[in-house]
């Protein structure tokens, strides 16, 4: 089972990775407008990080979850992943 809690946490790393590297994008678009849309991004930005230090957060509590335990965790990462994940998808399409 831990192998699989492994994998799991491993491909979640992964995506994390990802998303922190889009949401680095997001900030040097954002350094490139005026000081008024600054402002709008640098906050939609800021919301970003939250919500990516939330699914660490969640992420790390499954790592250290023991047995099987980790599996009911695994409802609350996916949650906070696939939130992430649209706050990011909505960000860039407000930043084009």
């Amino acid at each position: 089972m831990s192998e699989t809690r492994d994998a799991y946490v491993k491909k979640m790393k992964a995506k994390l990775d990802e998303w922190n590297a889009e949401i680095a994008k997001l900030e040097a678009k954002a350094r490139q407008h005026k000081a008024d849309a600054q402002m709008n991004y640098e906050e939609q930005i800021e919301s970003l990080k939250n919500k990516r230090k939330s699914t660490e957060r969640d992420l790390d509590k499954l790592r250290q979850a023991g047995g099987n335990a980790w599996e009911d965790l695994k409802t609350g990462v996916e949650n906070a992943a696939s939130s992430l994940k649209d706050a990011i998808r909505s960000a860039q399409s407000r930043f084009k």
